[in-house]
């Protein structure tokens, strides 16, 4: 992976293309699409854009998308109240029905019709569909700074994958479509869960055995101190990261993922900028790259 050009076009990278589709023919790629990445309609038309154009080179992707900030608005227009502990979104009764009416519908569908537009064939569905996920309540601790004391924190119906049910995905692909897939799950007891995207889309990779996981974010990669973008990674190296606090706040959980999705059998995983044009496209099919790619 090297420094980016100030602008590559979509035809200036399929000049480069060619070498290296061979290694992707029929190769299953998840693609993590962030709520922040997702904002732009441009942007948006690019990313339906290589997706669409993976389709055609023969490449099996699939699409998870997140989605916090529209969640986040449509929680503010509708007067509910939302906070956040370790990162993740509390979530009570009133808010994951709305998680539910955002992911599984709004966003979903409209990630769904921007790559149509583009002339892919997608398909809209979430966790639930087929039980495709189980998902666990997550628990979390926290410890309070003054007593030392650790107290449970309850973050009401937020989950984690339990177990993941690739039927329905290995149906999906073998009609040539594209699962564009809300990272909404239902649990053991009936409930409805809101899962990190970052993190379905981990469990979705390694149920896949996945060629490459990319999880586009709003930054270029991993930093090192001076902030320097850091083009690849050993698992080994990403523990020593962390632990050097080098790697830190949101970026710890997402290299986690990453980890999580090398141990189930994915082969490499990339965090890329999703503003960047075409940022999938350049880290697949040409020698530039883009992020950083993590391998065990």
């Amino acid at each position: 992976m090297t420094d980016l050009p100030d602008i590559f076009t979509r035809a200036e990278i399929l000049v480069q293309a060619l070498p290296h589709m061979q290694r992707y023919d029929q190769e299953i790629v998840v693609v993590k699409y962030g709520g922040h990445a997702m904002g732009d309609p441009a942007a948006a038309e690019d990313f339906a854009e290589d997706i669409v154009l993976l389709e055609q080179a023969g490449v099996k992707p699939i699409v998870v998308h997140g989605g916090g900030p529209q969640i986040g608005a449509m929680l503010d227009k509708l007067g509910i109240k939302s906070e956040f502990a370790n990162g993740l979104r509390v979530t009570d009764k009133a808010t994951v029905e709305v998680v539910e009416m955002v992911l599984a519908g709004s966003i979903n569908k409209q990630i769904v019709g921007t790559i149509s537009a583009e002339g892919g064939k997608a398909i809209g569905l979430c966790g639930k569909d087929g039980s495709m996920v189980i998902a666990r309540k997550v628990t979390r601790t926290t410890v309070d700074p003054d007593s030392n004391i650790e107290r449970h924190v309850d973050l009401g119906f937020v989950g984690e994958p339990e177990r993941v049910n690739r039927a329905v995905l290995d149906a999906v692909l073998a009609a040539e479509l594209t699962p564009v897939l809300a990272p909404v799950a239902v649990g053991e007891d009936g409930a409805t869960y809101n899962i990190n995207a970052d993190t379905f889309a981990g469990a979705i990779a390694g149920a896949m055995r996945a060629k490459r996981l990319l999880l586009l974010t709003d930054v270029p990669g991993v930093l090192d101190k001076d902030k320097r973008l850091l083009p690849e990674l050993t698992v080994e190296q990403c523990r020593e990261l962390i632990a050097d606090g080098t790697i830190t706040a949101g970026m710890i959980p997402k290299v986690e993922t990453c980890i999580y999705a090398l141990e189930q059998g994915v082969e490499g995983v990339v965090i890329l900028d999703g503003k960047v044009p075409h940022a999938c496209l350049l880290e697949l099919l040409t020698d530039h790259g883009a992020g950083t790619l993590i391998r065990r």
